[in-house]
């Protein structure tokens, strides 16, 4: 009986199992497929995207000229207004002139004394020569008619240099400035003696145009090289970048200029090279020299550049990646590495390409493979300010 008992326990088990087996499969046929995810998606195009670079400038004068006495003598008058603007010529320090005055009629008289010499000198030579030539007078008489006429010559040109060297040291007793631009405080005051080779009595700042100068980093220098080189960045042909600059306060200078020097050498202290942008001053509230400002280079193009909705571009253990949906309409998983963002969007550098299509909205919880439905079409936008390096 034993062997027939575990006969029927074992067709019993048989039984039982393909039971089960057969109400799993019906269950399975009989549950539904899920329904595709609803998603917004961004279709991928190319596009020549302008690019700007940004760093910290400082302004700084044009010409910064020092105003410094050319002849020694006691301050007459300030005659400027400190911290106002001036213009070339305009009078700025006067030194008493009483002094240069006695000096040049002192020339002057000694001018006269020397060319009533010279007069007598030439008119004693006249007599002299034709006696000289009928040898009615010796030769000797002759040459020192001569002599004493080209002396008497030389002594009223020195005399004219010193009477020019007065009339320039009496010129300099008004001093007046060498350019138009803004003065600073005087360091002397009324009935000071100057003496030559003193402070500085100010300084007057060019500040039309105004100088913006910042520094490059030598690995910015060298990225910039290495994207020309490859191709994904175009410089323009002369090198001439406009430049734009915001104060400190977040506005934008109206006016826009051009860089117009480069260091040739690496400051090896830090790493940088000093470049200086020329930009036209306005003649209301005027850029001063000092401001802090920021610097803004453009001119140069990122060639078929592609950009992606910042809201797709998600952050995962292995870096930046995207949803896509492919050709079967079904989510796909895709690794890209980012450049510099340009409003809402992100410059993708590698992983994606013209036609793709980037899941903006609804792709929380995908998985790769999942049926998506796409609802809508998000534009992007390729702005013509460009991106900020």
């Amino acid at each position: 009986m034993a062997p027939f008992r575990h006969a029927l326990n074992a067709l019993a088990a048989i039984t039982i199992l393909a039971t089960l087996s057969a109400c799993t499969e019906s269950d399975q046929q009989q549950a539904p497929a899920p329904p595709p995810r609803d998603v917004d998606v961004a279709q991928i195009e190319t596009a020549d995207l302008p690019v700007s670079f940004e760093f910290i400038g400082r302004t700084a004068s044009s010409q910064r000229v020092e105003i410094r006495t050319r002849v020694a003598g006691f301050l007459d008058e300030v005659a400027y207004e400190e911290g106002k603007r001036v213009k070339q010529g305009d009078v700025l320090f006067k030194i008493d002139p009483a002094p240069f005055e006695a000096r040049l009629r002192a020339a002057k008289a000694e001018l006269a004394q020397l060319e009533a010499r010279l007069e007598n000198a030439e008119a004693l030579l006249r007599r002299v020569k034709p006696l000289a030539e009928i040898e009615a007078v010796a030769q000797k008489e002759l040459d020192d008619a001569q002599g004493s006429v080209r002396e008497a010559a030389a002594a009223v040109e020195a005399a004219k240099a010193r009477v020019f060297e007065a009339e320039l040291d009496l010129g300099y007793t008004t001093i007046t400035s060498p350019v138009e631009g803004l003065t600073s405080s005087a360091t002397q005051r009324e009935g000071a003696y100057l003496g030559i080779g003193s402070e500085p009595l100010t300084y007057v700042a060019r500040i039309n145009p105004i100088w913006v100068e910042f520094s490059v980093s030598e690995a910015q220098a060298l990225r910039s090289r290495q994207a020309q080189v490859s191709g994904s960045m175009i410089i323009p042909e002369d090198k001439r970048f406009a430049v734009n600059i915001k104060l400190s306060d977040g506005t934008l200078f109206p006016n826009t200029g051009h860089i117009s020097f480069a260091d040739a050498s690496v400051d090896d202290q830090t790493g940088t090279f000093l470049v200086r942008a020329e930009i036209p001053n306005v003649d209301t509230e005027p850029l001063r020299p000092g401001q802090y400002v920021r610097v803004y280079t453009s001119g140069a193009i990122r060639p078929d550049a592609i950009l992606a909705p910042k809201r797709a571009v998600q952050q995962g253990p292995r870096g930046s990646f995207v949803w896509l949906v492919d050709d079967e309409n079904k989510a796909e998983q895709r690794p890209v590495v980012t450049g510099p963002w340009v409003n809402d969007n992100w410059v993708i550098e590698q992983g994606l390409n013209a036609g793709d299509r980037v899941i903006v909205n609804g792709s929380l919880g995908l998985t790769p493979g999942t049926p998506v439905n796409i609802v809508s079409l998000v534009p992007i936008d390729h702005p013509e300010n460009g991106a900020i390096e």
